[in-house]
């Protein structure tokens, strides 16, 4: 091959490259030109990095692992650690624990939960306490859900088998977990889910952290039901505007505040 040729043909790369460059879509992350094959396979990694958004303020509501409006239910022997609480509804939203009130009637506390137990009816400053913290609650909502997104409508909900960056992710549907999902970002990377239909977990599956990335950080604001299928593990904090339900061995790191019910079933919520 002569000089000339080479100069050529390393021309033609160099243009070839900056056309499928400049094909990516930063709201899609599918490149124009990709065959739809290649673009639905079940194994994506997104290696765009925008800047990590700022972190949703949970203010009173950070004060507990579980809050919900209108209950909490378990199935013995489920594993809690942090304060629960609901609010507006009273003591009796509270089922499956068998608690015992403190001395002070300001709070209850039962053996499979690490931390106190709150309700709307007990005595002192626990009421307002309570209404502070739900208030607190609907405005991480609010606020998690008004971010401006970097990502919409990516891989169409089915974000199962990928590794996402941090940043703010938008979809006017549901978003399934069918398959293990990981979230890379360092310890002070911000994730925000912004989801408007449900969230759905499938059974045996794993949200991921790695990079340092932690459960503090990670915000699912989800307008419909949250179904955590049973034996799966999640990651996170869930803003949900309706129900939460957590199927039989499944496990999650990160909070539970719901805007109606919690329903667990032999699960392990952390705090993180």
């Amino acid at each position: 091959m002569n000089q000339s040729s080479a100069h050529a043909m390393s021309r033609c790369s160099a243009l070839l490259l900056a056309v499928v460059v400049a094909g990516c879509s930063a709201t899609d992350q599918t490149p124009t030109g990709i065959s739809s094959s290649l673009a639905n396979s079940s194994v994506h990694t997104l290696s765009s990095n925008p800047l990590s958004p700022a972190p949703v303020n949970l203010r009173g509501a950070g004060d507990f692992v579980i809050l919900s409006k209108s209950g909490i239910s378990t199935v013995p022997q489920s594993a809690i650690t942090g304060n629960i609480g609901v609010s507006p509804i009273a003591r009796g939203g509270m089922t499956g624990f068998s608690e015992t009130m403190d001395g002070t009637n300001t709070f209850s506390q039962a053996t499979q939960v690490t931390g106190k137990m709150f309700a709307a009816d007990y005595s002192g400053t626990t009421p307002s306490v309570l209404g502070l913290a739900v208030l607190d609650m609907q405005a991480a909502y609010t606020d998690a859900a008004g971010r401006a997104p970097d990502f919409v409508e990516l891989a169409s909900g089915n974000i199962g088998g990928m590794t996402l960056r941090p940043g703010t992710y938008k979809w006017a549907t549901g978003v399934t977990i069918l398959s293990d999902v990981t979230l890379d970002g360092s310890p002070n990377d911000v994730f925000i889910f912004q989801i408007a239909g449900t969230l759905t977990q499938a059974s045996a599956t794993r949200v991921t952290l790695t990079g340092g990335a932690r459960p503090q950080n990670i915000f699912w604001q989800v307008a419909d039901v949250v179904a955590l299928n049973t034996t799966a593990h999640f990651e996170g904090i869930v803003l949900a505007q309706t129900g939460i339900t957590v199927a039989t061995g499944a496990s999650v790191n990160g909070r539970l505040f719901a805007q109606t019910a919690v329903t667990l079933q032999m699960n392990t919520i952390t705090q993180p």
